[in-house]
């Protein structure tokens, strides 16, 4: 009865105690959410329509930026791309050069020549001297009959490099734009976690002010305040981590998009799902034998490889030219000069007939190089082969960690919800909430990145199977 009558005064005693105690835990902050959950969570950041305030990133006074828009500017301003451009028509011109042989050559000369009559006779040379007092004019003519094909198989050579450079100008443009692919979806990536750790910062300052305020008011210990700054400045230190790693990524889009200004944009992701990958990889390496402008480059020096050794092999045929002389010599001795004009026409017949062994190695060596350049070809083949089975493979798996990613942050969500509703009605000290909003953390970058490794992954695949602009 004794211990009755000492429990009311007690109660009465405490009650009011307690009835503050828990009006100032449930001012502490629910845990921090994302703006919306599942595939939600990602065009929310990244829209550019949106009305919240931490949607956009950091710097949100830049030009919008998409991504088919960062491949248009890449493939307008990226050096690259005009180097290739202008190797490729370099390259055309040396069919002009090599198709020259078959065409005509006409020269003209004007001489005048005072000399001793006598001088003509000399030392050094069989050659008859054209060291004769005279004053002419004329043009000379050489025209190659055949040479058996040697020089239209040049011609088909150079045919062939001009087209692979075509063909190695369109790849420039492929990696040029799964470059500006990659920078894109890494500076979305950075600017996801930037903003993930910038709500953190927001979320674990607040339940630190609410901790301080619980400690002054000794209803919490002075270790749960030092948890909470604790938790706080792993935030500042992932913002920091975080912004640096923005500023690295929009560094390398600039880069890419052939620009050396700091130049700052709102990286804006398209809202809709991105699209599946494909069933198999058996398909997208079939698409990739037939258009990869690499392999097509490959092939076409190839073929002109060959072509190049049936001309070396035609260095041994003879070569038929036809040459004609026309002029006058309005000065000169009649003894040596016609006193009106000169002419004359022929065949010449030039047959090699030893070099040296010169034209058999020019030969040999051209074969060779055709061989090698074939088997340079099988190589890239099973190299496109490996890159897209196992591209494909990384994409599939990229694709399913969405969804698991997903899942992962739902489960954090909801246990940091438990973790707080524990640490509030005192069930649980500060490190179970402090791991909670850590797994939160992680789950938030998590999800926020897989999509985009998915989305860079299947910009790998398009270019792996040259579907790239």
């Amino acid at each position: 009865m004794r211990n009755r009558s000492l429990f009311l005064p007690l109660w009465l005693l405490l009650c009011p105690v307690a009835m503050r105690a828990q009006e100032t835990l449930e001012q502490l902050p629910d845990a921090p959410q994302l703006q919306a959950q599942a595939q939600q969570t990602i065009p929310a950041l990244n829209s550019a329509t949106t009305s919240s305030s931490d949607s956009f990133p950091p710097d949100s006074t830049g030009e919008i930026l998409t991504r088919q828009k960062a491949e248009q500017l890449a493939l307008e301003n990226n050096p690259r791309i005009s180097v290739a451009a202008l190797l490729a028509l370099a390259q055309e011109q040396v069919i002009r050069e090599t198709r020259s042989g078959l065409l005509p050559k006409l020269n003209g000369n004007v001489t005048g020549v005072d000399a001793e009559e006598a001088s003509r006779i000399s030392a050094g040379s069989l050659d008859a001297s054209r060291l004769l007092y005279h004053v002419g004019a004329g043009i000379d003519l050489n025209q190659l009959i055949t040479d058996f094909g040697r020089t239209r198989n040049l011609v088909a050579s150079s045919a062939f490099e001009a087209k692979a450079s075509q063909q190695q100008s369109q790849a420039t443009r492929e990696d040029i734009a799964l470059a500006a692919d990659i920078a894109f979806y890494n500076a979305l990536e950075a600017q996801a976690t930037l903003q993930v750790a910038q709500s953190t910062i927001k979320a674990r300052q607040a339940v630190g002010d609410q901790v301080n305020a619980l400690t002054a008011s000794k209803l919490k210990s002075t270790l749960d305040q030092s948890f909470a700054q604790v938790n706080l400045s792993q935030a500042k230190l992932l913002a920091l981590d975080s912004q640096n790693q923005f500023d690295t990524a929009m560094a390398n889009l600039n880069e890419v998009l052939g620009t050396a200004s700091d130049q700052q944009y709102q990286l804006v992701d398209d809202p809709s799902p991105p699209l599946p990958v494909a069933a198999s990889a058996d398909a997208v390496i079939a698409l990739a034998l037939q258009q990869r402008p690499d392999l097509l480059a490959l092939r076409l020096n190839h073929e002109a490889d060959v072509r190049f050794s049936r001309a070396q092999h035609k260095q041994l045929l003879p070569t038929v030219s036809g040459i004609g002389t026309l002029g006058i010599t309005p000065v000169g001795s009649s003894t040596y000069f016609a006193p009106d004009w000169y002419g004359a026409a022929g065949v010449n017949i030039g047959i090699p007939i030893f070099e040296g062994f010169k034209f058999h190695a020019q030969a040999a060596e051209a074969d060779l190089r055709a061989r090698a350049s074939d088997e340079q070809s099988r190589a890239l083949i099973n190299r496109i082969v490996r890159d897209v089975r196992t591209t494909w493979l990384k994409a599939n798996t990229a694709q399913q960690k969405m969804s698991v990613t997903t899942e992962l942050l739902q489960q954090a969500n909801t246990a940091l919800d438990l973790a707080d509703t524990r640490y509030r009605l005192g069930l649980s000290s500060i490190v179970e909430l402090s791991q909670a909003q850590l797994q939160q953390t992680q789950a938030q970058i998590a999800e926020a990145n897989a999509r985009f490794d998915y989305e860079a992954d299947l910009a790998t695949l398009r270019f792996q199977s040259g579907s790239q602009p």
